[in-house]
């Protein structure tokens, strides 16, 4: 443990992970660091507090980064590569195809994250574009050679057309958005706020695709790891449902979505959480 507060992931051994407390909420930022032949850093935070990232690859005396893998580019996922590039120059940035013209000029990124989080941009800082010699594409099942070990994406395309699970050959599996977010406090996982390609099906279908692997941990992107539990992921299955039915019969009765939206953050425990402002936007 350094002053970073740089903690390992259990089995998978030279991987690590830092909270970079987005939202000013501990926890809620898990970047993880390969400190492999080839080092990697898988998500990448909002960006705010990047040099706490910059100081646990210090710590862990990596000076030549190869890979920034964004699990997809949400901006609580993908803000920091930019900075990571710049401090790296060398390093290739792996993306969907879909996400990379954002990362390599994120205007309309930027514009939609504003949009949707409204006066909680203050916690954010606007990211640096990759520069487009760093940018490369991957697909479904390709794999990225750490030297010593490999990482192979899975698509996952529920929470967003543009996101990937990576699958390290040592048996962990690091979600980014597609099993939810895990919560410690309660050991249990709630819904992400769905993107406007929200897809609650294929959402389903990506944690069974997780499940298919049957990993060690879960290395989620919001609260860190955690020991595999097929019955966690059953139980979001279930949430994911019975979430998605209670937006619908509110919606039943109430005049418009806007109403619909007050009433689930009149009525959210996640306040207690995450905080009043975090927690409403969650909702």
């Amino acid at each position: 443990m350094t002053a970073v507060d740089l903690q390992s992931v259990p089995d998978c051994p030279d991987c690590y992970y830092v909270d970079t407390e987005m939202y000013d909420v501990t926890g809620y930022g898990a970047v993880y660091l390969f400190d492999s032949a080839e080092p990697a850093v898988v998500d990448t935070g909002i960006g705010t507090n990047h040099e706490r990232v910059f100081d646990a690859l210090d710590a862990l005396d990596i000076d030549d980064l190869a890979y920034i893998l964004p699990t997809h580019i949400h901006l609580d996922h993908a803000g920091g590569a930019g900075f990571l590039a710049e401090r790296f120059p060398d390093a290739e940035v792996l993306v969907h195809e879909r996400g990379r013209p954002h990362l390599a000029d994120p205007t309309r990124l930027i514009a939609g994250t504003k949009n949707a989080v409204g006066t909680a941009w203050r916690h954010y800082v606007e990211p640096k574009p990759v520069p487009a010699d760093q940018l490369s594409t991957l697909a479904d099942g390709d794999r990225i050679d750490l030297g010593d070990r490999t990482l192979t994406a899975h698509a996952a395309p529920g929470h967003a057309p543009h996101q990937f699970v990576f699958e390290s050959d040592r048996q962990s599996v690091f979600t980014g958005d597609a099993a939810g977010i895990y919560v410690a406090d309660r050991d249990e996982i709630r819904v992400t706020s769905p993107p406007p390609q929200f897809d609650v099906q294929q959402c389903l279908d990506d944690v069974s695709m997780i499940q298919s692997l049957d990993p060690t941990r879960l290395c989620f992107a919001h609260f860190g790891p955690r020991e595999y539990d097929a019955a966690l992921l059953d139980g979001y299955k279930r949430t994911l449902v019975e979430w998605v039915e209670a937006v619908r019969q509110r919606r039943g009765k109430l005049a418009d979505d806007e109403a619909v939206i007050e009433h689930f953050v009149d009525h959210t425990e996640l306040t207690e959480i995450w905080g009043p402002e975090k927690g409403h936007a969650e909702t």
